[in-house]
């Protein structure tokens, strides 16, 4: 337990500093703009940090478990970061369509972004990186799939009829992703994985202070309480700070996403870099479905329960972007094998992303 205690400092200190601000957050209101935009700052630096813990400690019992289920531990965490994040910073701010534009962010990070820069730095260290390309053709079908019907087709739904294609929706999302964990845990789960034959295997860790797979999950929970408590703390900060400021409107959904993103990223340039594409492709292909299944039916759900219809229909520019990443990732994701041409093509759409995220488009 000890041993524990002193390698989680940070997260005890991330603790300390959340029951701080709920001492403080009042106090800091009067201070000025300049004051809560330092708050936020901190306070998103001390989400990261919960958010990092909770993923290394999803990463040893990945490391335990193995492919599939090592990635899919990996997502399902980011992915509970994400909803709780997303379900409080989207009640204190009140927009429709953050939660739409969150996962949109999501997803243009997942696949440009992880993607795109692992693909791209992994290529210039190991030339051609071999995965398996039926992991990426199952990943990319239930992905677009996944998009039309919560993302796309609400466009065409009217006002009276919301309630009902929410339902629709969660029972969709929900059913494909029982499946999807069928296929990944069951008798295709070799869909998933990838043999590197010429690879060592990584030595076993000592036992001694190193947590147990119990010991692990305790912390990931109080990392996770952590990160409820911070985000309920950014809230307040953020709409004290961008209160009668003029911001892109895509900012704040970015801000999240990238919260929930950053932990995945690290992880997938470490495999890209021990030339392990398969992780990355399912870590980044992961990340985005589970965000599209589990986040859309989560935050339907609520609102159904709230009686307050969220905008989840992308914009048309929104959805020429998603078709776009996704026509590109099913192409490159075809052969098997990735290189650094493939990479930059994902890392330009994630720039063209953050182009028109700076425009307010």
């Amino acid at each position: 337990m000890k041993a524990i205690l002193q390698s989680e400092k940070l997260l005890l200190l991330v603790c300390a500093l959340a029951a701080a601000g709920y001492l403080a957050d009042a106090s800091l209101g009067v201070h000025g703009r300049l004051a809560s935009l330092l708050e936020t700052a901190v306070l998103i630096a001390a989400i990261l940090a919960a958010s990092l813990s909770v993923a290394r400690h999803a990463e040893r019992i990945a490391q335990k478990l193995g492919d599939p289920y090592g990635s899919m531990i990996l997502t399902l965490s980011a992915v509970l970061v994400e909803v709780i994040v997303l379900a409080i910073v989207s009640a204190r701010a009140g927009s429709p369509t953050l939660v739409r534009d969150s996962i949109y962010s999501a997803v243009m990070l997942d696949i440009n972004g992880i993607l795109g820069v692992a693909a791209l730095i992994g290529g210039f260290k190991h030339g051609e990186q071999s995965y398996n390309d039926d992991s990426a053709r199952t990943y990319s079908v239930m992905i677009l799939t996944a998009v039309t019907v919560s993302m796309i087709l609400p466009e065409f739904v009217p006002d009276p009829s919301w309630r009902a294609y929410s339902c629709f929706t969660i029972a969709a999302m929900l059913l494909l992703y029982g499946v999807f964990l069928r296929m990944q845990t069951g008798p295709h789960s070799y869909f998933f994985s990838y043999s590197y034959p010429d690879k060592k295997t990584r030595r076993p860790l000592p036992a001694s202070g190193y947590p147990n797979r119990r010991q692990s999950v305790a912390v990931m929970a109080i990392g996770i309480i952590a990160v409820g408590a911070l985000a309920e703390l950014m809230s307040h900060s953020l709409n004290r700070s961008l209160d009668g400021i003029e911001v892109p409107h895509g900012l704040v959904a970015l801000v999240v996403a990238g919260i929930s993103a950053a932990p995945e990223m690290l992880t997938a340039l470490r495999a890209a870099l021990a030339d392990r594409m398969q992780s990355v492709v399912n870590i980044a292909l992961g990340a985005s479905l589970s965000t599209v299944i589990l986040t859309v039916p989560a935050m339907e759900a609520m609102s159904l329960l709230s009686g307050q219809r969220i905008d989840m229909a992308m914009t048309p520019l929104q959805t020429l972007m998603m078709l776009a990443t996704l026509l590109v990732a099913a192409i490159n994701l075809n052969d098997g094998q990735t290189n650094a041409i493939e990479g930059m093509t994902h890392f330009i759409l994630f720039g063209a992303f953050l182009m028109l995220l700076s425009l307010g488009l």
